[in-house]
């Protein structure tokens, strides 16, 4: 037997363990496109016999017991999801959108968005971001009941005017309204430095709230101007937009003057560290409040991109908000960069 040193064999044997790993997703993908294909089939089937007979909730009983004498194996036919099928068709049978795209996502996760949430534009965005980003259930529910919907869709920015055409949008929905850092414990008093190392010692929970294309680079991030020393709060990098991201901690209300401060900060990035392949900087300024008006003049003249967010470390969307969320037809633009 020929003798194989590591170095001739582990490039062999990575290729074939890839092979291995790309083909149990397929199979796996392929496997819930047919339950979701074969779920959708009996609601339907149940919706429409209760139409032509007027038979109630009282079928899914008859059924499932049914089932179950003919398949004692199988699991997934109980009165309640026979229920749940019944009903996941009678959500999306008049959306053609949304017909093909509940079979990218597996049924557990269909079900928390189809419960949870109340609008199609609504399930269409976790749906896509979850399909994106692979969002565990658990991660998804914590997504919704956090309206990462809604903070999505209501940051302030000035990405308009200083962000080119081709990934303006995309920069958009790197930048959030509001972020919830209730993965750290802190006190309604805490100082930015306190915040800050809270973040660095849960960075894994910071990035997944930041939104999952991020990677991070350092904090109290250093750059040299003229001689003079001067520290950015975090450093990060997004890997779609392929541009640096410059993060500012304040604990008090946002005040016009940190967005000349971080304009100053992205001109340094990108005259000195910024590679000649990657895209202008980016800079998000969180504070622990905004005013929302006062955010709009301070950005109105900025010429560098940036956003301004606000954090919590506790669950809430107050109503006023809702009423400022986008029209259906901007958040339907939106919604397609999230493929």
């Amino acid at each position: 037997m020929d003798k194989l040193s590591a170095g001739d064999y582990k490039p062999f044997l990575k290729e074939i363990t890839e092979k291995i790993r790309n083909s149990q997703y397929e199979a796996m993908r392929t496997l819930n496109t047919a339950l979701i294909r074969l779920y959708w089939d009996i609601g339907k089937e149940i919706y429409e016999q209760q139409q032509q007979k007027g038979w109630g909730k009282s079928i899914v009983e008859v059924l499932a017991g049914e089932l179950k004498k003919e398949f004692p194996d199988v699991k997934g036919f109980s009165s309640r999801n026979l229920w749940n099928m019944r009903n996941f068709y009678v959500t999306y049978q008049a959306d053609e959108k949304l017909q093909p795209m509940v079979a990218e996502i597996s049924w557990t996760k269909n079900l928390v968005i189809m419960e949870k949430c109340k609008e199609d534009l609504e399930r269409e965005f976790y749906i896509r971001m979850t399909k994106r980003y692979g969002w565990t259930k658990d991660v998804l529910i914590n997504h919704i009941e956090n309206h990462s919907y809604e903070k999505y869709l209501l940051n302030q920015t000035n990405f308009d005017k200083t962000v080119p055409e081709q990934y303006r949008e995309q920069a958009k929905l790197a930048v959030k309204d509001q972020y919830l850092f209730d993965f750290m414990e802190l006190s309604n008093e805490h100082s930015e430095r306190e915040l800050e190392q809270g973040l660095i010692s849960h960075v894994r929970e910071f990035l997944a709230e930041m939104g999952g294309t991020f990677t991070f680079i350092g904090n109290q991030y250093h750059v040299k101007v003229d001689n003079e020393d001067f520290y950015i709060d975090l450093l990060l990098f997004h890997r779609k937009l392929k541009c640096l991201v410059a993060i500012e901690l304040k604990i008090g209300t946002f005040m016009p003057e940190f967005a000349g401060k971080m304009q100053f900060y992205l001109t340094a990035l990108d005259e000195i560290v910024k590679l000649p392949d990657e895209n202008p900087s980016i800079g998000i300024i969180i504070c622990k409040e905004k005013k929302r008006t006062i955010v709009e003049y301070a950005l109105k003249n900025i010429g560098k991109p940036i956003g301004v967010a606000s954090y919590q470390i506790s669950n809430t969307l107050p109503e006023d908000l809702k009423s400022l969320l986008p029209s259906p037809d901007e958040i339907e633009k939106r919604m397609a960069l999230l493929d």
